[in-house]
């Protein structure tokens, strides 16, 4: 992940950057295109205006959030839906790495899997207290808020298939895209904390619209933020996303146990 060397602790740059985190909010959280779109154009125009180097980011950034904000993002697992948004997600990542790197030439945008780094012995330690953290929180958040039943009931293997594969990939995806793609690129140009809370804005938002509602902006923004910190010290995709899944895989198991009580009866009831 590529950084500026002691990036200003405040400048005009953070403005435009603000902007786009929050067209993310206006797109994804309260759903307003006009004004989402609107905010989105503006800030990386302001971006260019700055900074021709930031603009190029900010452009990056915005093109994953308004091609996104072309679907609706609801928990829909049938076999249309989860082919048109997961072409879209797709396109969301893929387009700015290959712009990045081959029209920008910069290569900022990466995914680090051989790191040839060692995860460390608190690395392990975190990665099986997710599990724990995972079975008391999730259950909790979903059932007493009422969340769950943003996401679909399933009765069918193929569909406990279907919304597994759907959970574990959207939490696949959001990793490539809000670390790798828009936490790198906000570092690039930023301290730590600023691109760590820009990032996090723009996830917590897709989040929302995705079913994580109610009080759980609160969980998503602790979530995204200890994510954007993992990565920014490990520089490793494969360590943040086996966190991610970790809390992916407890998620589907809530999920089917709102629904269906009597299917796996794991977990505390509140």
């Amino acid at each position: 992940m590529t950084e500026v060397e002691a990036p200003p602790r405040f400048s005009w740059a953070l403005a435009p950057a603000f902007g786009v985190s929050v067209s993310a909010f206006l797109l994804f959280g309260i759903q307003h295109e006009p004004s989402g779109y609107a905010v989105l154009a503006v800030s990386v125009i302001l971006g260019f205006v700055v900074d021709r180097d930031l603009g190029k980011s900010l452009l990056l950034i915005g093109f994953g959030i308004g091609v996104i904000g072309t679907i609706s993002l609801a928990a829909d697992i049938s076999y249309g839906h989860m082919v048109l948004m997961g072409s879209i997600l797709l396109i969301a990542v893929v387009v700015p790495y290959v712009v990045d790197r081959f029209v920008f030439k910069r290569h900022i945008v990466r995914f680090p899997i051989n790191t040839g780094r060692r995860w460390t012995t608190g690395e392990y330690v975190w990665l099986v207290s997710v599990v724990g953290l995972a079975w008391l929180i999730m259950p909790f958040y979903f059932i007493t808020s009422g969340t769950y039943l943003n996401w679909p009931t399933v009765h069918e293997p193929s569909e406990l298939i279907r919304l597994f594969i759907a959970v574990n990939a959207v939490g696949l995806w959001d990793e490539l895209f809000f670390i790798c793609t828009a936490f790198a690129l906000l570092r690039h140009h930023f301290l730590m904390w600023q691109a760590n809370i820009l990032q996090a804005i723009i996830f917590v938002s897709f989040l929302w619209e995705l079913g994580y509602q109610a009080w759980g902006p609160f969980l998503t923004t602790t979530f995204a933020l200890v994510q954007g910190y993992i990565f920014n010290r490990t520089r490793s995709l494969p360590y943040v996303v086996s966190v991610h899944l970790t809390f992916d895989c407890v998620l589907w198991a809530v999920l089917v146990h709102a629904r269906t009580p009597d299917w796996l009866p794991i977990f505390i009831f509140y």
